[in-house]
């Protein structure tokens, strides 16, 4: 059984600062890829950035120079660190990740359940 779970969420006002985790346990051999993800209401799910097992990252255009991700392999963690939030990043962030179980195992995306960020303005 492997688990993601992220924490982090809340409400921030516009120009504020939210700090995502998201950690991966259970009976897992390696991570590989682990990104965030997020969906506002009425929208649709959407990449915010992601990150190799190297640390090479990808960022959506939309939070690039503001959003920040960042991982440890050794403990299966992954944080996002927002910066300069605008009303407009308000959605829900999923934690998702490629994890192989076994050493013959292909690997499964897993997602978390979810952390609400609020931005007001």
């Amino acid at each position: 059984q492997v688990q993601l779970v992220e924490s982090g969420g809340g409400l921030v006002q516009a120009g504020g600062s939210l700090r995502l985790s998201c950690v991966a346990s259970g009976s897992i051999f390696r991570t590989d890829v682990m990104g965030w993800y997020r969906q506002a209401p009425g929208k649709q799910h959407d990449l915010v950035a992601t990150i190799t097992r190297a640390l090479s990252t990808n960022y959506a255009d939309s939070v690039k120079g503001r959003f920040t991700i960042s991982r440890d392999n050794a403990k299966n963690t992954m944080s996002l660190q927002m910066n300069s939030l605008k009303p407009e990043d308000t959605a829900v962030y999923y934690c998702n990740a490629k994890i192989f179980r076994d050493v013959g195992d292909y690997g499964m995306d897993y997602w978390g359940k979810g952390t609400l960020v609020t931005v007001s303005s």
